[in-house]
């Protein structure tokens, strides 16, 4: 009985550690699409824009031409939906493993609540 509790609050953990990994996906995820967001709204802007363009490089604004700054702002919005996709990938994989601890986590309380004498 002591083990089978003992395995049931590891898998309990396991299954709370699962979910708060899905939780900074998610979060990664939003940041990513916000980034990406931004990016193409600047790239949008950039196109409309006419006279000097400057660009910042940390916390300092210099002075660039608009195909310097289009080339940058296209590498830069291309860099972040590589790595939206590789979250995305990431996000589908951990919701699975995380769906089959649920159902395994489930059927072990299942388990636990039918034994006499709990």
């Amino acid at each position: 009985m002591v083990a089978d509790r003992n395995d049931l609050n590891r898998e309990l953990i396991e299954y709370e550690n699962l979910e708060k990994q899905l939780e900074l996906i998610l979060i990664q995820k939003h940041q990513l699409q916000l980034q990406s967001n931004e990016s193409k709204h600047a790239l949008e802007e950039l196109k409309k824009a006419t006279g000097e363009i400057y660009r910042t490089v940390g916390s300092v604004m210099m002075h660039t031409t608009k195909d310097v700054a289009e080339k940058d702002l296209k590498e830069k919005t291309e860099l972040i939906e590589i790595k939206l996709n590789a979250i995305a990938k990431q996000e589908e994989k951990l919701r699975g493993i995380v769906m089959d601890s649920q159902k395994k986590l489930q059927e072990k309380m299942k388990q636990y609540a039918a034994k006499p004498g709990q």
